[in-house]
């Protein structure tokens, strides 16, 4: 990003910033996302970024009531190195990336015991710019899995598809050999699975593939490859909007709904953000799309007949974390590290707490939320629109923990910068 950083503080900013861009992607009530699986199996199991139905949550299960050392345990934990990804959990695996020595790497561990079943390596590393050094530079985007076979973004803009049991390469396709750019700050977007398709924002655009054998069944969104504007920090989800099943997708600078089979544009909306900052993964909510972002304002979309409008807006801005919504509330961590509820129909805020930490992964079961911090504290709170009420909160890492949290069936499993961990939660 040609940016004068003008001093040290500006800097620190500036790079404070840049590290939400690659951490993560971020949900959407009626998503559908094609699973074999009923819903009590698809609880014990996480299959994608912010879980199996990729809107971080797990129905028709009953959480504990508090969060503490009598009912949070460690099962097994296993060193890895830098990694920004989300784990990854089916019936009996866990899969984890890494980045090590040049390469990338992922590893399945069993679940039950955190022994290694297999890793696989290809090359892929890069350099962020000189500016963003201190956010690393190592694998960013989430993977996901239909059970059969694991997709993993590396860095470089390298989708890799591997067979879960084996780990053997399927199929691998270079987006920035073929588009011909490298993203400047590493690819970010985690895959999407839909039946016999994946979609996923890479090569300055998005694309649909088919997940068999990897090749582009169509390719839009196209950016001219500008550092900033360029490169999708975003994840999408499919879901149906103005009576038409669509996948919705957020740039660098707007929201765009995305016919399925053509992959023409629906619709689209300009989203205002500080140097290209939208990071939320879309929310779907009555048939409009809300949306927050850093340099920008909060605000909920209508989608009519091809057409935007803008239903609500307020100042409030998000970060880096994706809300969740339960009833008509949006919970989400602000860019000012303070948490809110906001009231969707009015648009309005019920509260907004006290700062805690600069980035909250969330699980929610309907009733209460997991959230888990950069620095390491795990918390439990109440679904209230009345009151912040928190139930519990745990320190459970020394090192950060900037990957997405992972809830299947009693199993909570956390990545760490340095290590992968496993943890049960009952009563």
């Amino acid at each position: 990003m040609a940016i004068p950083l003008r001093n040290a503080r500006s800097t620190g900013r500036f790079n404070r910033f840049l590290r939400n861009c690659f951490l993560i992607a971020s949900a959407a009530p009626m998503l559908t996302i094609t699973h074999s699986a009923g819903l009590a199996e698809d609880n014990e199991l996480w299959m994608t970024w912010r879980g199996s139905n990729r809107d971080s949550m797990v129905r028709n299960t009953a959480w504990p009531s508090s969060l503490s050392q009598d009912n949070f345990k460690l099962v097994w934990s296993a060193p890895f190195s830098d990694s920004y990804s989300g784990p990854i959990v089916t019936k009996d695996s866990v899969f984890t990336t890494e980045s090590v020595g040049g390469n990338e790497r992922v590893t399945c561990v069993d679940r039950k015991t955190g022994e290694t079943r297999w890793s696989k390596d290809w090359s892929g590393s890069m350099k962020v710019p000189f500016f963003a050094a201190r956010n690393g530079s190592w694998i960013r985007a989430t993977p996901a899995t239909d059970g059969e076979t694991l997709f993993v973004g590396g860095i470089r803009d390298v989708l890799v598809a591997l067979d879960c049991k084996t780990g053997e390469e399927k199929w691998k396709l270079d987006f920035a050999a073929k588009f011909g750019k490298v993203p400047d700050f590493g690819m970010v977007c985690s895959p999407l699975i839909d039946g016999e398709h994946l979609y996923v924002q890479a090569g300055k655009g998005l694309h649909k593939l088919n997940k068999g054998d990897g090749s582009i069944v169509w390719s839009a969104l196209a950016d001219s490859g500008d550092i900033m504007s360029s490169g999708a920090f975003s994840s999408p989800v499919i879901a149906q909007l103005d009576g038409k099943r669509q996948l919705i997708a957020q740039t660098r600078t707007y929201l765009a709904g995305v016919d399925l089979e053509s992959g023409s544009k629906l619709w689209s909306k300009e989203i205002q953000s500080f140097r290209g900052m939208n990071i939320l993964t879309p929310t779907v909510w009555d048939n409009g799309v809300f949306t927050s972002s850093y340099g920008g304002r909060s605000l909920l979309l209508d989608v009519q007949s091809g057409a935007t409008s803008t239903r609500w807006e307020n100042k409030v801005e998000g970060y880096m974390s994706s809300p969740i919504v339960i009833d008509h509330y949006c919970y989400l961590h602000l860019r000012n590290k303070r948490f809110a509820c906001i009231d969707l129909k009015e648009g309005k805020e019920a509260w907004i707490t006290r700062p805690f930490g600069e980035y909250w992964s969330m699980v929610s079961n309907g009733e209460k939320i997991l959230a888990l911090d950069q620095d390491g504290k795990l918390r439990l709170v109440a679904h209230d629109p009345k009151e912040f009420k928190m139930l519990g909160e745990l320190k459970v890492a020394d090192e950060e923990a900037w990957a997405h949290i992972a809830v299947a069936g009693s199993d909570v499993v956390i990545r760490t910068q340095k290590s992968l961990r496993l943890y049960q939660w009952k009563d």
